[in-house]
């Protein structure tokens, strides 16, 4: 049976036979078809967007908080240890970490609570607070200056126990406090996925319809869309290709110009994951060291104390007891300096308590060639940002001692709006002609996230100067 419709358009036939839908009206419903799709799309895009911006505001306050978690979690860790350290050796030496954890905690305290992301984290971490200051003030202070005193009560089991109760006590409620957060910024980076799918979705709709269209239309269409188009296609190849700071120009044609709105928010958004991603591997890397500092060295650090109790209980006579004794000890050490130093190789704990300009002073002072640090950079670096500058740094100076031939190394940090590295060498230069296997291949893709630049000069013969510039956040 034919329909209503089927009628009308065979009836609209006859009374035209011959006739040639025209070219305007080709144009305007093609148009109108098109400027659909864009208008849904980018509808679409321009919510998932707004939607992506507030959840990465939301994700960065989390990974703060997170971050900040972490900082008062080894605050405490640093505590006990130079409290369990004094009390067991009686050394004053074995409070220094005690006393700046200690003189740390008022400041890192407010950090940690104003870094709360709701109402209820931050009860949490008021709670949590008032459980390290009655840790400080309530038992460490008074252990410490009973121990002063050689009061034996001080070392009994129940005075070890309550100091026991109450670090395992805060470190459940560190270990709740993160657990929520993490579930938090795990539901929103869900979301932003989700949002993201969808930009793209619309974002490759709204391309396949205008290019099925445009390929009809005329000259003057061809110069204003698919041109920019096809430098649209281009920029994508190259974002394809890695090269994350690849942005479209804006164009006079609104549609086009909203594209390369969208894309240009889209590869700044890849930008920002590549950072998340090795914000995520920093602080494995800051996990990993702390795990070595709290497991394994704590444990060779109380055999060697109990070496050494044992070494002063036997007499000198019993010479194969004090040999092995002795030996022990020379063992237990150097474990302890090899694990300090994969430490510090995974992680510089001197990064994290000083910054960026410290930890590339002690950097050049472990060099083995002569290394000289002059620092303008006098304030503190987000976390990401410190760790890959003085990842960058440490790659340009073991690639100037590996394959350089170099005699000295130049190190330069100067910081305004933008953070200016510089590390040049009086070696044999050619790094252009080197193999990838350089190690500064990589450089260019920490620099990528932050959008930053990295330039190279090595001319064979005269030596090599590495420039690395990272803009700072406003």
């Amino acid at each position: 049976m034919v329909s209503f419709i089927d009628r009308r358009i065979m009836r609209a036939r006859a009374r035209h036979v011959g006739s040639r839908l025209g070219l305007t009206n080709l144009t305007i419903a093609a148009s109108g078809l098109l400027a659909l799709s864009i208008g849904l799309a980018f509808a679409v895009l321009l919510w998932a967007i707004d939607d992506a911006n507030s959840s990465t505001s939301a994700r960065r306050d989390s990974r703060t908080a997170i971050v900040e978690a972490g900082t008062m979690e080894q605050l405490v860790v640093d505590l006990e240890t130079g409290q369990r350290g004094f009390v067991i050796t009686r050394r004053e030496e074995f409070l220094q970490p005690w006393q700046s954890a200690r003189e740390e905690f008022p400041a890192e305290a407010r950090r940690f609570i104003e870094t709360a992301t709701s109402p209820d984290q931050r009860r949490t971490a008021e709670r949590i607070t008032q459980g390290v200051d009655s840790l400080i003030n309530d038992y460490s202070i008074p252990l410490v200056e009973q121990v002063r005193r050689g009061d034996p009560a001080a070392s009994t089991l129940a005075a070890t126990a309550e100091g026991k109760r109450r670090v395992d006590a805060l470190r459940a409620r560190f270990g709740k406090y993160t657990a929520d957060e993490r579930a938090k910024l795990g539901a929103r980076e869900d979301t932003a996925a989700v949002n993201t799918q969808r930009a793209v979705i619309a974002a490759g709709g709204g391309l396949a319809a205008s290019t099925a269209l445009v390929a009809a239309f005329t000259v003057l269409q061809h110069r204003a869309v698919v041109r920019p188009v096809r430098e649209a296609a281009a920029a994508a190849g190259r974002l394809a290709e890695g090269d994350l700071g690849v942005r479209i120009n804006p164009s006079k044609v609104a549609e086009i110009g909203a594209l390369g709105v969208s894309f240009n928010t889209m590869a700044a958004s890849l930008q920002d994951s590549r950072m998340r991603i090795m914000e995520s591997v920093d602080a494995v890397h800051r996990r990993t060291a702390r795990d070595l500092h709290d497991g394994a060295q704590q444990r060779l650090v109380s055999l060697l104390i109990a070496l050494r109790l044992a070494r002063e209980a036997i007499s000198d006579a019993e010479s194969a007891a004090t040999d092995l004794l002795d030996h022990s000890m020379a063992d237990a050490q150097t474990a302890i300096d090899e694990l300090r130093e994969l430490a510090s190789g995974i992680y510089p704990s001197v990064l994290t308590l000083k910054g960026l300009a410290a930890a590339v002073k002690d950097l050049a002072d472990r060099c083995p060639i002569p290394a000289v640090v002059d620092s303008k950079c006098d304030r503190r670096l987000p976390s990401a940002v410190e760790s890959n500058a003085y990842f960058i740094v440490a790659e340009a100076v073991t690639n100037a001692v590996k394959h350089a031939q170099a005699s000295r190394i130049d190190i330069s940090l100067e910081l305004g709006e933008i953070l200016q590295i510089r590390v040049v060498d009086d070696g044999i230069g050619g790094v252009g002609d080197a193999p990838s296997g350089s190690g500064l291949t990589g450089l260019a893709d920490r620099l990528a996230a932050f959008d930053g630049t990295l330039a190279i000069k090595s001319p064979s013969g005269g030596g090599t100067s590495i420039l690395v510039q990272i803009p700072m956040p406003a």
